[in-house]
């Protein structure tokens, strides 16, 4: 069972550290979010924005809809911070979407203090109140991801325990992007049956460990994210979302040697990759899939992919096919102790 964050009592000029509510606060804590994250928001962000100021204007039937709505449910198990009468500081902590055998964790988001306020400790005692409670609910671990150029944030978070698992670079190829050629002597490649899954999975483990972050934010390794059961399937289904694998095989045994993840959405408008490739064919599988699916789908989609930094052989093959990097962030985890 979650319960509700507990914080000290703001003082008597009713500033200081308090729960969020979000009958009140919703309006002022998308002005403060736009405000915070205005270089760094994508589309998917200003969606969110968007959402809570339509949200604000429900009144009493938030309590309902708060049971219906992921930002809701996000939003409303954090702190903010309230100071001359204004809501400055902001931190919201929600379980993630694990299998219980893999970890109690929780994730940590949208820490954002406004700029007039910086740099009087505010953000770390919103932490620490997020941290607080994490333990409380008997949680593992937290996870969050900042900017890889926000200094005084990874400071503060490294002060609290933190510590990078892995940093990643979030890529776009344009609909624009010229197509390429076909690649010359590519390698076979077919799709996925059902019967490779562990094999698809042992590979992700040499190239996504658990220790490293996984395949990516929010997308821990485990053997679920290969195997796909009816639910997922049946949810994929309504949400008009497609997953195509396309693998490359070793010539003898079992052991797959490189597979790409086409995962489109109706809604997104962008097709999401997710390449794995064993290290030893970095440079020569990699692009034969990044091949196929570029010719595939430019010109009619955008194509995003992210990507860990520290694989270059790969990062350079998606600036030679018409990706462009967005975004760079480092994953962080605490352990509860």
């Amino acid at each position: 069972m979650i319960t509700l964050p507990a914080a000290d009592p703001p003082s008597a000029t009713g500033n200081g550290l308090r729960p969020v509510n979000l009958r009140t606060d919703l309006t002022a804590l998308a002005d403060l979010l736009e405000l915070a994250f205005a270089s760094t928001m994508d589309s998917g962000g200003r969606s969110a924005i968007r959402e809570m100021r339509a949200l604000s204007r429900v009144g009493p039937g938030l309590s309902v809809l708060q049971g219906l709505s992921d930002l809701a449910q996000g939003m409303s198990l954090g702190y903010v911070w309230v100071q001359d009468g204004r809501l400055i500081g902001n931190v919201s902590v929600y379980p993630a979407n694990c299998p219980a055998d893999l970890a109690h964790a929780w994730i940590i988001a949208n820490v954002a203090v406004h700029p007039d306020y910086q740099r009087r400790g505010i953000a770390h005692q919103l932490m620490q109140a997020s941290l607080d409670m994490v333990r409380r609910q008997g949680g593992s671990k937290a996870i969050l991801q900042v900017d890889a150029d926000n200094y005084t944030a990874q400071r503060v978070y490294e002060r609290l325990g933190f510590v990078p698992e892995r940093t990643w670079t979030t890529w776009r190829r344009s609909i624009t992007a010229l197509k390429p050629p076909p690649m010359p002597d590519s390698p076979y490649i077919t799709h996925r049956s059902s019967r490779e899954w562990q094999a698809e999975y042992r590979l992700a483990e040499q190239v996504f460990p658990v220790a490293h972050g996984g395949l990516g934010w929010l997308r821990p390794l485990y053997p679920g994210q290969f195997r796909r059961t009816l639910g997922a399937r049946l949810k994929d289904w309504l949400n008009l979302r497609s997953v195509e694998r396309l693998i490359i095989r070793a010539d003898e045994g079992d052991r797959l040697l490189a597979s790409l993840w086409l995962e489109n959405g109706f809604l997104t408008g962008s097709v999401h990759l997710t390449l794995i490739v064993d290290p030893r064919y970095a440079g020569l599988y990699d692009e034969a899939l990044l091949n196929t699916a570029v010719r595939r789908f430019g010109g009619a989609q955008a194509m995003v992919i992210e990507y860990p930094q520290d694989l270059t052989t790969t990062s350079a093959l998606l600036r030679r096919y018409g990706f462009s990097p967005r975004r760079e962030v480092i994953h962080m985890r605490w352990d509860a102790r």
